[in-house]
């Protein structure tokens, strides 16, 4: 089996904190030009939009030049080229650095802030704020948090170490711990582990469980609760599949907080309305760094607002 050309650097710097988009065409094909094959492939881009780009020379090849708009297709490849991104809403929450040395950086997400770019999240996502706050074109995320829970993120800042990170979090070597504001309900006994089989369809908002062998566990514990109906929750998840506590929450009966998702999903808000956010904190992470063997352990500072002041946050 041959292996594939790795790509070769990029020439394009990051524009805002976000890598320029690499292409590589593919190793057949009855296409004349790189131009003809671009307008096909990006063809949800809008009529004429790629030869634009073509004409004013934001196509670039491996060295750096642009690519011209006759220029022959040569099988794997590889262009580069920058979005035009549209204008975003700025998330207006700060982000915490909580620790930095040479090999990661730990941070403190907001909520609504999403990790890394993806959709309609760009430049207003952590990964993207940070590079260009820190001055780390090289930083990468080694794993993610939702848009809507706020918590400690790790990020690594040498690529070729990347994969050491991401290694543990798949392994099941990070020790994570989660906090929770949802209705308390007396008659459930705590704390209990859950234990289900959890799908998400690429292009659902919500993910669901069905029957079949687990894929998702989570401890769930109850740290104090209200004569008002609310409770803290500490949750420690097993394993992570997209949305595992929020629907392990909800199939208990006890939904967090704030879900537009679980157990109904609610309404689009407008871009730029922050009330009333999802209270879920990624709170504690703890690890053994793969790198230089240190043991590691970080706390969030942050506070959930319908425990530490509900009117407030209710009434956004």
């Amino acid at each position: 089996m041959r292996r594939r050309t790795p790509a070769p650097p990029s020439p394009l710097p990051q524009r805002h904190g976000v890598d320029p988009v690499r292409v590589r065409l593919p190793g057949t094909g009855s296409w004349a030009t790189v131009r003809e094959h671009l307008v096909e492939r990006l063809s949800g881009a809008g009529p004429g939009v790629v030869e634009g780009m073509f004409d004013a020379g934001l196509i670039v090849g491996a060295d750096g030049r642009p690519v011209p708009p006759d220029a022959a297709f040569v099988p794997g490849m590889f262009v580069w080229f920058h979005r035009e991104l549209p204008p975003e809403t700025p998330v207006p929450f700060a982000i915490e650095v909580v620790y930095r040395d040479e090999h990661i950086v730990v941070a403190d997400k907001p909520h609504f802030l999403a990790t890394t770019p993806r959709g309609s999240h760009v430049t207003e996502t952590a990964l993207a704020r940070l590079r260009r706050e820190l001055d780390l074109p090289t930083l990468s995320a080694a794993h993610r948090l939702d848009r809507l829970t706020a918590g400690l993120v790790l990020f690594t800042v040498r690529p070729e170490e990347r994969g050491a990170y991401q290694t543990l979090f798949r392994d099941r070597r990070v020790h994570k711990a989660y906090e929770a504001v949802a209705p308390y309900d007396p008659s459930l006994a705590l704390p209990a582990t859950v234990r289900s089989r959890i799908v998400k369809e690429r292009g659902e908002l919500t993910a669901r469980e069905v029957p079949g062998e687990p894929n998702a566990v989570s401890r769930i514990e109850l740290v104090e609760h209200r004569a008002d109906g609310r409770a803290r929750y500490r949750l420690l998840p097993a394993t992570g599949q997209t949305h595992q506590l929020r629907v392990h929450m909800n199939a208990l009966g006890v939904p967090l907080l704030g879900d537009p998702l679980y157990p109904e999903v609610a309404a689009p808000v407008p871009a730029g309305d922050f009330r009333r956010p999802l209270q879920l904190l990624a709170r504690e992470l703890e690890f053994t760094d793969p790198v230089t063997g240190a043991e590691h352990r970080f706390r969030s500072a942050r506070t959930l607002a319908a425990w530490s002041s509900y009117a407030d946050w209710a009434a956004g």
